[in-house]
């Protein structure tokens, strides 16, 4: 399990304090004790009044706290409900997955538009219908909700542009299930942690590829000019 104690060589256990703990993740000792009375990090196993021992299991979970907060940017309230479906994961697989989508979306409400008809909840009816796609209404309502924020905030194309993120979308989903490994805590990991701190990744590579687009796209420009035209 996560939080088992973890050998360090064949026969030897090991453990360290909450000061060593600190320094092998890099997360402030006053940070940890935080986590501590959370109830986000288990306690350690006591080794005085006031003195107790963590070993690997508790380094692990540190720096899965630590990227949660940090990296996918969660509230403490999300990362207990993640850390719930690591700790209890349902059996079947598409549970897994209903249990895993539900803790990373949270207890955010999507919020409704200032006033006036909102166009966006229908056309991403319409869009996922047109792709085929059955999706959960709290997935569609937050679409529709990022869809019409984007627009409002003056985000051209849109209407036509965003069921062509969604076709790219479907490649990714395909490449994040091919890497869900066959048991079930590492399927557990794979499909909520993966997710949240690769949410980030696809974000960088964006922009990674919107540059290499645009450098082609130059470059094309470029080759298009001949000699003459430069000189003339």
């Amino acid at each position: 399990m996560l939080l088992s104690n973890v050998k360090r060589s064949e026969g030897e256990w090991w453990s360290v304090r909450i000061s060593a703990l600190s320094e092998r993740t890099g997360v402030p000792v006053a940070t940890l004790k935080y986590y501590l009375r959370e109830g986000l990090v288990p306690p350690g196993r006591p080794t005085a009044a006031t003195q107790a021992a963590y070993d690997a299991g508790h380094v692990e979970r540190v720096r899965l706290v630590r990227a949660l907060t940090q990296t996918a940017g969660l509230a403490l309230a999300d990362v207990r409900r993640v850390l719930g479906v690591l700790d209890n994961p349902p059996a079947d697989r598409l549970a897994l997955l209903g249990a895993a989508q539900e803790a990373m979306l949270g207890a955010e409400a999507t919020a409704s538009g200032p006033g006036g008809e909102d166009p966006w909840p229908a056309r991403v009816a319409a869009g996922l219908a047109e792709l085929g796609w059955d999706c959960d209404p709290t997935l569609a309502a937050r679409l529709a909700a990022q869809l019409r924020d984007a627009q409002r905030a003056g985000v051209a194309g849109l209407e036509d542009g965003w069921t062509a993120w969604a076709r790219a979308s479907r490649d990714v989903a395909l490449a994040d299930l091919a890497s869900v490994p066959g048991d079930e805590e590492g399927a557990v990991r794979q499909v909520v942690v993966g997710t949240l701190l690769t949410d980030p990744v696809l974000a960088t590579l964006r922009r990674i590829a919107q540059r290499e687009v645009a450098t082609d796209a130059a470059g094309v420009r470029e080759a298009d000019v001949t000699p003459e035209d430069a000189s003339g």
